[in-house]
């Protein structure tokens, strides 16, 4: 069972050459930080993304497993 999301630009039709993959706890915690890249990296502004863009990205937030060390 998946205990997180992932993202990697590169999967996105276009930035094919970014470098930049997101893991994060939740799906809500990826937007942020795609928007975040979004913005830093490639000078776009979310808030411009339309419905469709939106639908599309939301395809590459990917359920993955990340190996979490216990406490000592």
């Amino acid at each position: 069972m998946a205990n997180a999301y992932s993202y990697s630009c590169r999967d996105c039709e276009g930035m094919e050459f970014c470098p930049a993959s997101l893991v994060a706890a939740t799906e809500t915690e990826v937007w942020k930080l795609i928007k975040l890249h979004a913005e830093f990296a490639h000078g776009e502004d979310p808030a411009d993304w339309d419905d469709e863009t939106r639908t599309y990205l939301a395809t590459l937030i990917v359920p993955t497993n990340v190996r979490v060390k216990e406490p000592s």
